[in-house]
């Protein structure tokens, strides 16, 4: 199994795209969805250090974490942010390990993970065959996030300036998705993916491999896949 790494910017469409996949039949690791699932529920050692450095005024009624208001917090303070991040990054990553191995065993030939700061941190970057950076310009980027999030046109550009600018995110990636366009134009450019990634037999490169080390023959074998895929 191969692992593919999706991400982009807010408000580009990289949700819009993993929605896409998912209905081909993709199997997709939510950086998310884990996020808040297996990290930053109430009790998880997570959430309580989280508390600790941030206060209970960034809780809900119920307990749970008010994300907007820790959005607020960390969009305003670098210093915050890359807190948030020590705390959060190395739980998430275990927990997508885990959901990674689940599907490794299941016979999958790849896995698509979502993550949004894939190249800010890139502690992933060197276990992926293929990056996939979901592009729009800027000027669609701003007006897209000001009407989904309710913000002025301020507090968007602080909230994308917080991140890696997409320019640079697209160099940094095997492939680009452009969704300044049409949702049907997006949807053509990922049907192209889905068949890339189907096609690819890096798959069978890594399992040679796997098998290799094994036996104790990698050296040999790894020679004789590349041979055989080239």
């Amino acid at each position: 199994m191969f692992l593919v790494g999706l991400t982009g910017g807010m408000a580009s469409g990289k949700s819009t795209v993993s929605s896409m996949l998912r209905e081909l039949g993709c199997p997709i690791i939510d950086a998310d969805v884990v996020a808040r699932k297996a990290v930053v529920e109430p009790h998880t050692p997570a959430y309580s250090r989280i508390v600790y450095h941030f206060g209970p005024e960034i809780l809900l009624e119920n307990g749970e974490i008010d994300r907007q208001k820790l959005g607020q917090l960390i969009f305003s303070s670098e210093e915050k942010r890359k807190l948030l991040n020590s705390i959060t990054h190395p739980e998430i990553h275990k927990a997508m390990l885990k959901e990674i191995l689940f599907y490794f065993l299941r016979g999958y030939r790849y896995v698509v993970l979502d993550v949004p700061l894939l190249f800010e941190t890139r502690r992933l970057t060197q276990f992926l065959n293929h990056t996939v950076v979901v592009y729009c310009d800027p000027a669609t980027q701003l007006s897209r996030l000001m009407q989904r999030d309710g913000v002025t046109q301020e507090q968007a550009e602080q909230r994308v300036a917080a991140q890696m600018p997409l320019n640079e995110k697209r160099g940094l990636a095997n492939h680009v998705i452009e969704n300044s366009g049409s949702r049907e134009d997006t949807h053509k450019q990922v049907l192209r993916l889905h068949t890339k990634l189907e096609d690819s037999m890096d798959f069978l490169l890594v399992r040679v491999i796997a098998i290799a080390a094994t036996a104790g023959l990698s050296g040999i074998l790894l020679y004789a896949a590349k041979i055989l895929l080239s």
